[in-house]
């Protein structure tokens, strides 16, 4: 992967530069937590890239931060041991983006947690907004179903073979008698008489049979995908084939988010590609509290709800869809 063309892969590595960026904008600062900043950025061109993409994120929540702050007469300034002003939060910002932008010797073309589409997604043939779907048919009563934040392009109908591209997002492909094949980050999916769903964040792709066989290859590996099967791909290589539920997978096409034992985080992420603005969790031990539920997707806003009275969490709306979860 060429850094800046995609975004950073490793979750960890994003919510570590997140916390990082919210910790100097927000506490009280010390000498010693910039040295250790620093030393974090050093290690990898990696993390100063999802160092890079945290700053522009702040700096988009910049104002309807400062709003709420003026609301509440709660504005706050960073103060450095040693520094006799107190620094603005936009002055600190601006330099922390630039130093950060710098040390990753690009410009982030991948927009910081997908606020807004990609140069590739903004091109595609067909796409979806936030918590839009779409039905788009294909020869042969075959058809694809996208999900919300997703961009394909229909490359057109070759022999007996209609060819598909994802470019982002989640897709669930219905095959008829022509073979339908979808091509995706490293690899491709082929299926005749089949239904599968597949999804790509960024590197990250995952295939889901839910009838029929399926035909993954990705970098040279080949995988026979059978009724309630799933393989996903991380860090360039392909995962085991597991069994799942494809009611919970492929719930969105009901109009559900169902989960099962999974932590608050994953469950924020997910609702995140739904709406508008996003959820920042800010408390990291209630990111890991588990849960198990099922909301309508014309409903989100139970999620909230739901997270305050089962969790105690408190939440604290910003404007435009952008929320402070703590």
């Amino acid at each position: 992967m060429t850094i800046g063309e995609e975004r950073v892969p490793h979750e960890a590595l994003r919510r570590q530069a997140k916390d990082w960026v919210v910790h100097i904008a927000t506490g009280e600062v010390t000498q010693a937590d910039l040295r250790a900043l620093e030393r974090w950025r050093a290690e990898s061109p990696l993390h100063a890239q999802a160092y890079a993409q945290a700053c522009q994120m702040w700096s988009m929540l910049e104002l309807p931060l400062r709003a709420a702050a003026r609301a509440t007469d709660q504005a706050t300034t960073i103060r450095i041991p040693g520094v006799r002003r107190p620094i603005g939060r936009r002055a600190f910002m601006g330099g922390a983006l630039a130093a950060s932008a710098a040390a990753a010797g690009v410009m982030v073309t991948r927009p910081p947690l997908e606020l807004w589409p990609s140069f590739s997604e903004f091109a595609a043939d067909y796409r979806t907004g936030v918590g839009e779907q779409r039905k788009v048919a294909l020869s042969s009563h075959g058809s694809i179903e996208m999900n919300t934040r997703t961009s394909l392009n229909i490359r057109g109908a070759s022999g007996a073979t209609d060819d598909v591209e994802l470019i982002a997002g989640e897709a669930a492909v219905a095959a008829g008698q022509r073979a339908v094949v979808v091509r995706v980050a490293a690899g491709q999916i082929s299926a005749t008489n089949a239904q599968f769903t597949v999804r790509c964040d960024g590197p990250d792709v995952r295939v889901v049979c839910l009838a029929g066989r399926v035909e993954v290859d990705y970098q040279g590996r080949a995988v026979t995908l059978r009724s309630r099967e799933q393989i996903a791909s991380a860090a360039h290589d392909l995962g085991p084939v597991v069994t799942i539920d494809p009611y919970i997978v492929a719930g969105w096409r009901d109009g559900l988010l169902i989960f099962q034992d999974e932590p608050m985080l994953r469950v924020i992420d997910e609702v995140n590609r739904y709406r508008a603005g996003r959820i920042i969790l800010m408390n990291a031990a209630l990111g890991e509290r588990r849960i198990s539920a099922r909301f309508k997707l014309a409903r989100l806003d139970a999620v909230l709800t739901q997270f305050q009275e089962a969790f105690g969490a408190k939440v604290r709306p910003l404007g435009g869809g952008f929320v402070l979860l703590t």
